[in-house]
């Protein structure tokens, strides 16, 4: 019988014990210190040395810096009643990014929505959004109303917000629109006072610096930089006057069909300028009637040759070079006076006449007469003292300083047309500057659009006594007989001179007239000076006296009335020249 060989039990084999290789275990060592080394070192540059970048990197994600916005100033009028303020509206916004990520146009109806609150194209609305898709920032509408961006603010359009603003309202509309102008839809002044003193009614915008969530939730307010509000301005205007002056001419341009009109009104003893109207004239709150034509202020940008409203100076010229005195009588013959190859003609025949009856008649062969007889330099230079030919001083965008003419050599007949007032281009404006300085009594003081405190101080350039006697020959145009005569008013002496011009053309003069009335009430103590402007008025009628005169009468009329300024009639003109000169020094 065979043994089983007996097989060895199943024994796991002992495994070798490790082997601690030092030099493998230093090298990984020395690399594991290296990166947590080479992290430090990135960390430190990072944190400490360098973290502007990061910083930065993460502010654009976060961080918001909102405007705030500052209103701009109030426009009132020397009274205090506004002109133009602001009012607060909104900006209606789109980002079309997130208008495409949040996949916004699926919602076809509500774009709708807002395209008709709008007032935009509907279609129109939807391809500006696919157009822009790339950009972050685009305007859907400017200047909403508050009900608006509220229905706006409903829709919950992804990517549409609302952003602050002001809208300039003019609440006296067309009847100032020359005078206080009118700003952009980004506020900024485009005519008139809103443009001349912008900077001073802007202001400046505040900041607000804030980090937002992803949600464009505010977690934390970092920065806040104060706004610095418009500053107001108080004009000289008194809008009673304003709104008064601006009727008239409006009528007055109807009545006659003419092309344009303007008034200007001053205060004599300030030289504020107490209105100033145009027709035709326009909204400023209906952005859709800015047209050119009727934008420009035509009481200092368009000119126009006087004509005999310059004869008061003439004779002022005369009395001051001791060429004529109170009385001198001058010959003026049958009505027409040869001069060269050319002649001066009356419109009536005057005869013989003193200076009062010269300019009552506004006789053009009188004042020639005195012109030929004094040096041409003497006469302009008179002109010019009274501030023909030079601003105005209402420092307005636009002002024109007019033609004055200088010459080496003049003929005979250019010296006669210079005294009742052609060769020489004025503005309303200027011509009352020069009206306000009669009723000063020769004091010259520049105009002003902006109130002022007091008097503003002038230059004397003619002698008192002489300028009076002047007030007082211009007194008797208005009267009986005289050339002015629809120009008075009742109850009060007023002083006016009517002129009519033909409308200067390339080459020569037209067919058309310009008519025109300047005048001081009340003459007893000049407040007022006024000038009034008819341009191209249509029809029979087309003198200064039958257009311009009445427009004169009846404004000057209702001003003094509202200035509560005391009827003179009953005081006469035979008040003495030195008791006069002292009223005047005491009122100054």
């Amino acid at each position: 019988m065979k043994k089983r060989t007996q097989k060895p039990a199943n024994r796991r084999t002992p495994k070798a014990p490790p082997v601690f290789i030092k030099w493998r275990f230093g090298l990984i060592c020395v690399f594991i210190g290296l990166a947590f080394a080479a992290l430090v070192a990135r960390a430190a540059f990072i944190q400490v040395i360098e973290p502007d970048r990061l910083r930065y990197e993460g502010d654009l994600r976060s961080v918001r810096v909102e405007e705030v916005h500052s209103a701009r100033g109030m426009i009132s009028d020397r009274n205090g009643e506004p002109l133009a303020v602001s009012v607060p509206v909104q900006a209606v916004w789109a980002d079309p990014v997130t208008v495409f990520k949040h996949q916004g146009l699926a919602k076809k109806d509500r774009w709708y929505a807002l395209a008709d609150v709008l007032g935009l194209d509907r279609q129109a609305l939807i391809d500006k959004i696919e157009a822009n898709r790339n950009r972050r920032f685009i305007y859907l509408q400017r200047q909403v109303r508050p009900a608006m961006a509220s229905y706006v603010n409903k829709l919950d359009l992804p990517g549409v917000g609302l952003k602050e603003e002001s809208r300039r309202f003019y609440p006296s509309a067309e009847v100032s629109a020359h005078l206080v102008g009118v700003t952009g839809i980004d506020g900024h002044g485009l005519e008139g006072i809103e443009r001349r003193y912008d900077e001073w009614l802007t202001g400046e915008h505040g900041k607000r610096t804030v980090r937002k969530d992803r949600f464009g939730r505010v977690v934390e307010h970092i920065a806040t930089e104060d706004k610095k509000e418009g500053q107001p301005i108080a004009l000289s205007i008194d809008q009673r006057l304003q709104a008064i002056a601006y009727r008239a001419i409006k009528q007055a341009v109807a009545d006659y069909r003419a092309t344009s009109g303007s008034l200007v009104m001053v205060d004599v003893k300030t030289g504020e300028v107490l209105a100033m109207v145009n027709a035709p004239s326009y909204n400023p709150n209906n952005r859709g009637d800015l047209k050119s034509f009727n934008m420009r202020n035509r009481a200092i940008t368009d000119v126009f040759e006087p004509g005999s409203t310059m004869k008061p100076f003439v004779v002022l010229t005369a009395l001051e070079n001791g060429v004529a005195d109170m009385n001198t009588v001058i010959d003026t013959g049958n009505g027409i006076m040869q001069i060269g190859g050319s002649r001066v003609r009356d419109v009536s025949k005057v005869g013989k006449a003193n200076l009062a009856r010269i300019l009552k008649k506004s006789s053009n062969i009188g004042v020639s007469k005195l012109s030929l007889a004094m040096p041409v330099e003497t006469l302009l230079g008179e002109y010019g003292s009274f501030g023909l030919g030079a601003s105005t001083g209402v420092e307005l965008v636009g002002e024109s300083v007019g033609i004055f003419p200088t010459r080496r050599r003049w003929s005979d007949f250019e010296r006669a047309t210079l005294a009742f007032g052609y060769g020489l281009s004025v503005t309303p404006a200027q011509l009352a500057r020069a009206y306000a300085t009669l009723g000063s009594l020769g004091v010259n003081r520049p105009l002003s659009i902006i109130k002022h405190e007091g008097v503003t101080e002038g230059k004397q350039v003619a002698t008192r006594d002489n300028v009076y006697k002047v007030l007082q020959m211009l007194e008797g145009v208005t009267q009986e007989g005289g050339s002015a005569r629809r120009a008075a008013v009742d109850g009060y002496r007023v002083g006016a001179k009517t002129g009519t011009a033909k409308v200067a053309v390339a080459g020569g003069y037209g067919d058309e007239y310009i008519g025109y009335t300047a005048g001081l009430a009340p003459i007893s103590n000049p407040r007022l000076a006024m000038v009034v402007v008819i341009n191209e008025p249509q029809g029979d009628k087309y003198y200064g006296g039958q257009v311009a005169a009445p427009v004169f009468s009846s404004v000057m009329k209702s001003a003094l009335q509202i200035l509560n300024i005391a009827p003179d009639a009953q005081t006469g003109p035979g008040l003495q020249v030195a008791q006069r000169s002292n009223q005047v020094d005491a009122n100054e």
